[in-house]
């Protein structure tokens, strides 16, 4: 039996999307960007798969740029964010528990000149209002607070830091990750309040190679890359439509299940903590809030060698996530984990297709390998 719990780092595609990708490549093929039949008719499609992504998300179609992953829209959102509003200041407000997308870029601009201030988050992994009040000063363009912690899950309240914003008559921009909580937590655009939302389409079951970026109505992005003017001219470059078309179908058929998909994995993910907590005790539970990541550690345990002793049969989960490529979590050091934490922990992932037999399958593997490997 394949127990796949890597959710967070990728999922499978749903049949739904595969269609509309194969749909894509052999149907409705043309460029979108032609104007005769078969190209028009792609053109439908590309509207069409817009629509349905900004649906999934609260927003207007033309507030949905199509990119080619998450990295590219927090790459986008920061440095022509921060470019943008470089007449209010070059100040700008992140946190140390962000993704390396944003982590990276953030480098790049403090290069460029930027200063960078980097909120640290409390135990269960997420920032305060109240540390992004104290950090706001009047020359601060930028923040970029990431929704749903990839590592631990921790949900940060977004539209309580626009409320921050707003209230201190901030001129700031608003930029959220949201790669890993469309549509595992509850919101919309207009309910996050954000200028700038990040999305990615390989975490909600379309393929890989393929996210956008919502760009609030209004606000004037300058472009990412140039070229033929496609994406209304702020992104050149022909459209992947079999990625878009299998995106619009995933965020969709996702929408529309999100309810319940949230509801049943966050049993899934309670159910998993009491079992190990129960055969474990000491075990440790780490950050927490979205239904969907789970990150606990066997102190005294290395999660490389759990997870390969899971692997060989047939448990799939993680160390964290899967940009850090065997280095000590960047997200845990700065919650203050304690370094023999850190380093048994491992980060288990639902999609809306996991059971509730693979999570009992996981954690009897897991207290399996525990029993098997001799603690440090």
């Amino acid at each position: 039996m394949e127990v796949y719990l890597d959710n967070g780092a990728t999922t499978k595609v749903c049949p739904e999307a595969a269609e509309a990708a194969v749909n894509a490549m052999t149907v409705c093929y043309g460029n979108p960007s032609s104007t005769h039949t078969k190209c028009r008719e792609a053109k439908a499609l590309l509207d069409r798969a817009r629509a349905q992504v900004a649906a999934a998300l609260g927003a207007k179609p033309e507030e949905i740029v199509f990119t080619s992953c998450g990295s590219e829209s927090d790459n986008w959102a920061l440095i022509r964010g921060a470019e943008t509003n470089r007449r209010v200041g070059r100040h700008i407000i992140s946190s140390a528990a962000e993704h390396d997308a944003i982590r990276k870029t953030l480098e790049y601009l403090e290069g460029q000149g930027w200063e960078v201030t980097l909120l640290r988050p409390g135990k269960e992994g997420m920032v305060t209002p109240a540390q992004l009040a104290e950090a706001l000063r009047e020359d601060t363009a930028l923040v970029s607070l990431m929704l749903v912690n990839n590592e631990t899950g921790a949900v940060t309240d977004i539209p309580a830091m626009r409320r921050v914003l707003t209230e201190r008559g901030s001129r700031a921009l608003l930029h959220t990750d949201a790669v890993q909580g469309f549509l595992k937590v509850p919101f919309s655009a207009k309910t996050l309040g954000a200028d700038l939302i990040s999305l990615s389409g390989h975490k909600i079951h379309a393929p890989k190679g393929i996210g956008a970026l919502y760009i609030r109505s209004g606000l004037r992005l300058a472009p990412y890359i140039l070229g033929g003017g496609q994406e209304n001219g702020l992104r050149s470059g022909t459209e992947p439509l079999p990625q878009i078309a299998a995106f619009g179908a995933a965020a969709e058929i996702g929408a529309k299940e999100a309810g319940a998909a949230q509801e049943r994995m966050g049993q899934l993910r309670q159910h998993c903590i009491e079992r190990v907590l129960a055969e474990s005790p000491d075990a440790v539970v780490i950050g927490g809030g979205a239904p969907h990541i789970l990150c606990l550690s066997l102190p005294g345990y290395r999660s490389e060698v759990l997870m390969n002793y899971m692997e060989a049969k047939g448990v799939y989960v993680s160390k964290g996530s899967a940009c850090k490529r065997g280095k000590r979590s960047h997200v845990l050091e700065a919650m203050g984990i304690p370094a023999r934490v850190i380093d048994g922990a491992i980060r288990v992932s639902l999609s809306r297709f996991t059971t509730r037999e693979e999570i009992d399958c996981f954690v009897d593997t897991l207290l399996e390998a525990k029993a098997r490997l001799r603690s440090r």
